[in-house]
């Protein structure tokens, strides 16, 4: 059957990308309804199905936009919804960006399971494909596949060609505890991208608290004090295994679970539960909302 939530969940915090806070509600929605943002601060009518027709943005986050309506960095929230079983959510925002929280999932999935998930007056409606499909990003070889199956799975593989993270794998299927499994992996940024990012007005409200941050290179003493000094902390090292000193990581492979998380959220906007394996090698949101784009192309066809 579809779900949605017992009662409205309510998060405050700023955006990774703008800086600016944002308070959110993520309210029950109707039968059928799918999920809908409401930007509050543009009016009643500010509206904004979560589908793939409506990407505007992947650089570095998933945004959506119609009729001058947009909202900024929406994957963790979508990815949480997808993975407890969420068919139906009205989602108010008063601001442009969806809030980071802790870079991950978790504070979604803890909140939704508090308030409760209930199942509603009709089955679900998954999304059946006759056939394959695949979309290739021949510059940086990124692929994803969509290929049908009886339920709902996917399956990532990471490569930076980093020292540091290695080859990563990832899997999810409604048999794992989402919660637990893929929730808590947080977003990850290598060192040497951070000043490059600010320049380019992104990650204004990144923190070292709301990413996982990774030295590929040797860093100057200088270049950590100065992000100590940026983001107010004692002074940062770099830990033995590349990663800055002020995390602990949740799993092994938890930037590769990280990027199983993004992917989830973004084939969510194909439009409901695909009862397909999505499979995706170096993926990304440019790739996986094109690969969202084509499966909606492929059902309507």
């Amino acid at each position: 059957m579809q779900q949605t939530l017992a009662r409205a969940c309510s998060f405050e915090g700023k955006g990774l990308h703008t800086g600016k806070i944002a308070h959110m509600t993520v309210h029950p929605g109707p039968v059928d309804s799918g999920i809908v943002f409401h930007r509050t601060d543009l009016g009643a009518e500010a509206t904004l199905p979560a589908l793939a027709d409506f990407v505007s943005n992947t650089a570095r986050s998933t945004t959506l936009t119609r009729e001058g309506v947009s909202v900024v960095t929406i994957e963790h929230l979508m990815s949480a919804l997808t993975g407890l079983g969420i068919d139906n959510a009205l989602v108010e925002l008063d601001n442009e960006e969806v809030p980071i929280l802790d870079g991950s999932a978790r504070p979604y999935a803890v909140a939704f399971r508090e308030a409760g998930i209930v199942p509603q007056e009709a089955p679900r409606r998954f999304l059946t494909l006759d056939r394959e499909v695949e979309v290739r990003d021949e510059k940086t070889g990124s692929w994803v596949k969509v290929t049908p199956a009886p339920a709902p799975a996917y399956d990532v593989t990471i490569d930076f060609g980093s020292r540091v993270l290695g080859v990563q794998q990832a899997h999810w299927d409604f048999s794992l505890d989402y919660a637990a499994e893929i929730a808590p992996c947080r977003t990850f940024v290598f060192f040497h991208e951070i000043e490059f990012l600010f320049a380019n007005n992104l990650i204004k409200g990144g923190d070292v608290d709301n990413a996982l941050v990774l030295a590929e290179h040797p860093v100057p003493e200088e270049s950590l004090e100065k992000m100590s000094a940026l983001f107010g902390k004692p002074k940062l090292k770099i830990n033995e295994n590349g990663y800055l000193n002020n995390v602990v990581l949740h799993f092994p492979n938890e930037c590769g679970r990280h990027k199983l998380l993004d992917m989830m959220g973004d084939l969510r906007l194909s439009g409901g539960y695909l009862n397909a394996v999505v499979t995706g090698f170096k993926p990304g949101h440019g790739i996986n909302t094109v690969a969202a784009k084509a499966v909606r192309e492929a059902l309507k066809k």
